[in-house]
């Protein structure tokens, strides 16, 4: 007979949670009424499935529910548990005889009558025969080992005259059939233990399963690489990532690493149980970062894990570190569709920085004249590019000694030179790790610092002032200058290989003069926003109407950077006046060369290159020179303060609106 029956939970069940251990009742005979009384004690915290059946039958259908995932643990009883338990990869609990349950059924035995046989699976035990002689009891005992056995018995007592049968759940069918009374040998108590028992390795089993699926999880979600061996070498686990790295298959396991990895070798932590730690393997033309440590269970070194590292995103990661961590990395703010390109020419230049930016990543040498934009341009292109996530870093060459400029680019070691920081300091190549490095006015750089930035951009590699270890970058230089570099190389002045190496792409940005088209829309933009900051927005219509035609008619040399300083001090002038000043106050800012009373920094800058010039060729009187350095130095000093004082004392907003660097806005404010 077969017979299979689900026992539904006493209580709801979340399906949210974990899924319920799932428990197998299985018995042929007898013992089927007390698993069907007992299962719903065990409903709450898991699945019974009761099955009438056994040994092949009870087989089949137990593999299938294992293969499944729906077995964890089988309960039965006498041979068919023994049957099952030798077949089946789950736990088999055995429902176990008690010296309660063997009195409690000797008594009902009793009660029937005096001629009384116990027939036992394997053996009678010793407590049993004592318990007998004690009590006077004349009974006859028996066992068996197969179904074959208990039918020969059943038939041998019969014949003996023996009337009442005490035994398991087969005994006591064959004993039914053969005629005569059968008492069942377990209890309710002897049952429920058995129950109580599958349930704690059912619940112990659960956990391990849940600990080791969430182990498996995390392995198959590391980029690293994790593989186990025994203390013969062979790969016992290895993750997806371990697998790919080495360029085996998940199915390795069983083979000596070695074989499918050679160059990783397990073999000093085998033999000497001491962890290695960030050790460099060389496995199939690519270097590894390996860490070895001992795998140990209840003490005893059982094998070896290696978690594997590929360099490449270790040297990457550090760069993001050293980039987050230095103080100069910074997002670029301007796009090259932000730009205004009003006129033709520079639509071309937009148009061709797009292009250069998303289809390659080769070094760009921007030329154009000092203020002009070139560092605006320069942000464009990062941020169309695929570096538009990682940093972009920028430094004016000619703003800093040679050996400031080297220790700025390349960063150093500690006790490098005097005044070296403790632990030394990452250099901007390292801060730029993955972006762009923008390295403006590069005319000015020395020729020795030149050679140097050669070999860095040649090498793809660092090396920090006062130290010996190459440091690997990824960076994409753009250059800026406002001087010849050509002319320069064919003077002598500039390393023509490094001219080559940074003149692969190629942008030449027009002066303002040569775009007139940009001045008004760039006014157009710039005079309503600076008139808003102070306030006076509503001026904006009749300021522009006023001013457009004076900004056309200048030639602006200073560029860009020119028409932004002009444009903050009409706005100025505004706010002072309280509306729109006379045509002669604002020809006096667009030109202050035009009033009696003002010089123009540019001017005086010519001044002084002629006054340097006349005393070269000795025709300038001292005097006279004197007298002009004096004007020059008063101007320059005038200007300088009022810039400072627009911006509210910012030494910083100041220095870009002068364009020049900080040190040399505080070297003049102190001369």
């Amino acid at each position: 007979m077969r017979h299979s029956a689900s026992i539904p939970p006493l209580v709801a069940v979340d399906a949210a949670r974990p899924r319920r251990p799932v428990i197998h009742a299985v018995t042929g005979h007898g013992l089927f009424e007390s698993l069907r009384q007992i299962a719903p004690e065990f409903s709450q915290h898991a699945r019974v499935e009761l099955l009438h059946d056994a040994f092949e039958s009870a087989l089949v259908t137990l593999k299938q529910a294992v293969e499944q995932g729906r077995c964890d643990v089988v309960v039965a009883s006498g041979s068919n548990g023994e049957y099952l338990r030798a077949r089946l990869s789950v736990p088999v609990v055995q429902v176990q005889v008690g010296g309660y349950d063997l009195m409690a059924a000797l008594a009902t035995a009793r009660e029937l009558s005096s001629r009384i046989a116990v027939v036992l699976h394997h053996e009678v035990s010793a407590a049993l025969r004592r318990f007998l002689r004690g009590f006077n009891m004349e009974v006859e005992l028996r066992t068996y080992e197969t179904r074959e056995d208990v039918m020969r018995c059943v038939r041998e007592l019969a014949e003996q005259g023996v009337e009442v049968v005490v035994g398991a759940g087969m005994v006591t069918d064959h004993v039914r059939k053969a005629g005569l009374t059968a008492v069942l040998l377990y209890s309710l108590d002897s049952v429920r233990a058995a129950m109580e028992t599958a349930m704690a390795i059912a619940e112990a089993q659960h956990k391990e399963r849940v600990r080791r699926d969430q182990l498996d999880l995390v392995l198959r979600h590391l980029n690293d690489g994790v593989v186990a061996v025994d203390m013969q070498g062979r790969i016992t686990t290895l993750n997806p990532a371990a697998a790919r790295i080495i360029g085996a298959t998940v199915q390795a396991a069983g083979q000596p690493l070695a074989d499918v990895a050679p160059g990783l070798t397990p073999r000093p932590v085998l033999e000497q149980g001491r962890s290695e730690l960030g050790r460099v393997d060389d496995v199939r033309g690519q270097s590894l970062v390996v860490d070895a440590v001992p795998l140990y269970e209840s003490g005893i070194q059982t094998g070896a894990v290696l978690t594997l590292h590929p360099s490449q995103p270790l040297e990457h990661a550090v760069g993001r570190l050293r980039a987050h961590s230095h103080r100069r990395s910074r997002v670029a703010r301007y796009t090259l569709s932000g730009m205004v390109a009003a006129s033709q020419a520079m639509r071309q230049l937009v148009h061709r920085c797009e292009v250069m930016a998303r289809a390659s990543d080769a070094s760009v040498l921007i030329q154009g004249e000092s203020g002009s934009g070139k560092e605006v341009v320069a942000q464009g292109i990062h941020r169309a590019s695929r570096r538009h996530a990682r940093p972009f870093v920028a430094i004016n060459c000619g703003a800093f000694p040679e050996q400031l400029l080297e220790s700025e680019l390349f960063g150093y070691e500690e006790g490098a030179f005097t005044g070296a920081r403790r632990q030394g300091k990452a250099g901007l190549f390292e801060a730029a790790d993955g972006g762009t490095l923008l390295l403006d006015e590069v005319g000015e750089m020395p020729l020795p610092l030149q050679t140097r930035l050669l070999r860095a951009l040649q090498e793809k590699e660092v090396t920090r002032v006062g130290g010996i270890d190459a440091i690997p970058i990824d960076v994409r230089i753009i250059a800026a200058t406002h001087r010849d570099l050509a002319a320069m190389a064919r003077q002598g002045l500039f390393r023509h290989d490094l001219f080559y190496r940074l003149h692969i792409l190629q942008v030449s940005v027009p002066p303002l003069r040569e775009r007139p088209e940009d001045i008004a829309a760039l006014a157009s933009a710039l005079l309503p926003a600076a008139l808003e900051r102070l306030g006076s927005g509503a001026l904006a219509p009749q300021a522009l109407d006023a001013v457009l035609p004076l900004l056309a008619a200048h030639d602006w040399p200073g560029n860009v950077r020119e028409l932004e300083n002009v444009i903050e001090r009409m706005a100025l002038e505004c706010l002072l006046a309280g509306e729109v000043p006379a045509p002669a106050v604002l020809r006096g800012v667009v030109d202050p060369t035009s009033s009696e009373d003002a010089v123009h920094p540019m001017a005086m800058e010519t001044v002084a290159r002629d006054a340097q010039s006349q005393r070269g060729r000795g025709s300038m009187p001292a005097g006279e020179a004197g007298q002009l350095q004096t004007v020059q130095r008063a101007a320059e000093i005038q200007h300088i303060r009022a810039t400072l004082e627009r911006s509210g004392g910012n030494q910083a907003a100041a220095a870009r609106a002068l364009g020049i660097s900080r040190t040399t806005l505080w070297r003049k404010l102190r001369e």
